[in-house]
């Protein structure tokens, strides 16, 4: 009988855990693709760290603030970063983990953790699921063309992505400071003022930039967790901005889709951009 080495068989044992980890990710991506029409958010641990700390993060995906939390899993994201007073770091992990990574929070003031995913695709056969997805999102000026591709085809492609970011402030804050920074995503949602500097009843201004510019006429849509299905829906200005009064203390999560037709030569017949930013309002 022939004995395999000990370093020989490590590896394949690496092996087979990565595979299975693949497929585990894959099953999950999958089901986000099923329901494609749900929130991607980032949520630490906490969002008042002290400095000096080390914050665990989970990828979430759902409806309300609540939803089924992602292993980490490089494959399916593009970056996957914090960004300080100190600079970037990259948010490493063991492919499996959950938490899907760790934040080392290492300076006094604002932390932005950002999170671009890969495109995975959705298949929609009913014309009136469609539908639906563009009227929650904002997007019924899509449903004239989406109409003549069904009829065309009886059966819409979409690709999708995701570009989530988190805000943290560490407790005590540092003066002058930041509110937000501009991670370069295709879709980013960037905020104004520090809402940790707001109270119950604040008004946070939002940003929207598609390709690093304004993007008008967006649908964007905020919710605290306390009370998920009051949502505040605003349209973006010229300038892509919004105002958002935010009524409660507590976890925000604030959202935008921004839809368009893919490329002549894409299988897909439409490509949709998905932003959140979560944060917490003390």
């Amino acid at each position: 009988m022939l004995l395999t080495p000990w370093r020989s068989q490590s590896r394949e044992c690496n092996r087979v855990r990565r595979a299975l980890l693949a497929l585990v990710a894959i099953a999950q991506w999958g089901s986000v693709a099923s329901a494609q029409a749900h929130d991607y958010w980032i949520e630490p641990a906490t969002f008042r760290p002290a400095p000096n700390t080390t914050v665990p993060l989970r990828l979430y995906v759902g409806e309300h603030l609540k939803g089924e939390s992602q292993i980490y899993f490089p494959e399916i994201f593009e970056r996957y970063v914090g960004v300080g007073p100190s600079g970037e770091q990259a948010i490493g992990g063991t492919p499996g983990d959950d938490p899907a990574g760790m934040l080392k929070v290492r300076d006094a003031g604002v932390h932005v953790i950002g999170y671009r995913s890969t495109k995975s695709s959705v298949r929609f056969d009913d014309l009136a699921e469609f539908e639906r997805y563009l009227n929650i999102e904002g997007l019924e000026q899509h449903r004239e063309q989406a109409a003549k591709v069904f009829k065309r085809k009886g059966t819409v492609l979409e690709y999708y992505s995701r570009c989530a970011k988190a805000l943290v402030s560490t407790n005590p804050p540092a003066p002058n400071q930041p509110a937000d920074r501009i991670l370069g995503f295709p879709l980013e949602l960037i905020a104004r003022n520090d809402p940790y500097a707001l109270r119950a009843g604040g008004e946070l201004g939002v940003q929207l930039l598609y390709q690093g510019n304004p993007l008008a006429g967006n649908l964007v849509i905020a919710f605290n967790r306390d009370r998920p299905k009051e949502k505040i829906r605003a349209r973006t200005d010229a300038d892509g901005r919004v105002t958002l009064k935010l009524t409660r203390a507590g976890v925000w999560l604030v959202t935008s889709v921004h839809l368009k037709p893919a490329g002549l030569f894409s299988r897909a017949d439409w490509e949709s951009l998905w932003a959140s930013l979560t944060f917490e309002v003390p």
